[in-house]
């Protein structure tokens, strides 16, 4: 007989029917070890997931998932700065709402981008201005083999624009178990984005900010409760400064914005939009009505509908701009995570 694939479907937002050898929910460190020992007695590989929210399954795990919900905040008050310390099981919304509530600023940019707080550091999440480098004290990390735990200073993170060291040295065979935050006390609003730079910084509350991008978030991303996604499909490009100087002359109103080490990064919407993608369909899967960045399930997708629409959408960006863009989502495979970009080639 053979055996029953327990179904992934609800532990990832694009909501794929997709399943895994075994689906493990992990509360502590020692769950994740036990996993991950038994999974390398039987030669099984193992994929260590929070919500599930940046993931898409290009078909069954053939190994044992283990869903990271560590719990946990610590909060330390010091005389510059509030200290947190964060289970990496813990919903990254419902801690910036929850600092917010303690009169604790600093995540507002934040809000509403999903996912468990464990998985913050391994892209570097970011929005309107702020990428958690710029609140990251921290990360504690989980050596799968020697059961040890290690932490991290955020220096040693390799903080890059969507990436880490947690997407390199550190990928395979460890768990991030926490995140440490360190919450200035002289608070400095980022209005730097949208909306925001319609707000007075001289008035300005945490508040107003935390709401300002929530609304900006929900009229434009739609929620992955209701319709299956992973937010920004699409990193935002970087290219050189003659390359943006080149478009700039057949395309006035790109956005764009200058790097401190000379690059341009592009908008990665406003290039798709411009090749009339919003609301393009294949199969079950389309570019979204509202914001082209975003690929949703629109009516029970597969994972190869959503490959196609990628590469379709990378291949018309290509020939109208000669910008490749490349997945921020991370691709897994039967055996583990592969190349996006190869994967949409």
């Amino acid at each position: 007989m053979s055996h029953q694939y327990p179904s992934l479907q609800h532990d990832n937002t694009l909501g794929l029917e997709v399943g895994a050898y075994q689906r493990v929910i992990a509360d502590t460190p020692a769950t994740i070890l036990r996993a991950w020992q038994e999974a390398k007695e039987n030669n099984r590989p193992l994929l260590l997931l929070g919500e599930g929210s940046n993931v898409l399954f290009l078909e069954d795990f053939t190994g044992t998932v283990v869903l990271n919900r560590i719990k946990g905040i610590e909060i330390t008050e010091q005389d510059e700065a509030w200290q947190l310390h964060v289970g990496a099981g813990e919903n990254w919304h419902a801690l910036v709402e929850l600092t917010l509530k303690k009169g604790i600023p600093g995540l507002e940019n934040l809000a509403l981008i999903p996912g468990m707080t464990g998985s913050s550091p391994i892209p570097n999440i970011g929005a309107y201005g702020v990428e958690l480098k710029d609140v990251c004290d921290y990360v504690d990390v989980l050596h799968l083999d020697t059961g040890v735990t290690q932490r991290l200073r955020r220096e040693e993170c390799a903080f890059g624009y969507r990436d880490s060291i947690f997407k390199h040295q550190y990928q395979q065979g460890y768990a991030i178990t926490a995140v440490g935050l360190s919450l200035s006390k002289k608070w400095q609003p980022v209005l730097t984005y949208g909306d925001l730079m319609r707000l007075n910084p001289a008035t300005v509350t945490a508040w107003e900010v935390f709401n300002a991008v929530c609304h900006m978030r929900q009229s434009k991303l739609p929620d992955p409760k209701v319709t299956g996604n992973v937010g920004s499909f699409f990193k935002n490009p970087l290219i050189s400064r003659e390359q943006a100087n080149q478009l700039m002359l057949s395309y006035l109103n790109m956005p764009h914005y200058p790097q401190a080490n000379g690059e341009v990064k592009l908008a990665a919407g406003w290039l798709i939009d411009q090749c009339d993608l919003k609301g393009f369909r294949l199969g079950g899967a389309a570019v979204h009505q509202q914001q082209a960045l975003v690929l949703i399930n629109a009516d029970r997708a597969t994972s190869q509908d959503v490959v196609a629409l990628a590469r379709t959408v990378r291949a018309r960006v290509g020939e109208k701009f000669d910008v490749w863009l490349e997945p921020e989502v991370r691709f897994i495979g039967a055996q583990g995570e592969c190349n996006a970009v190869e994967a949409i080639l």
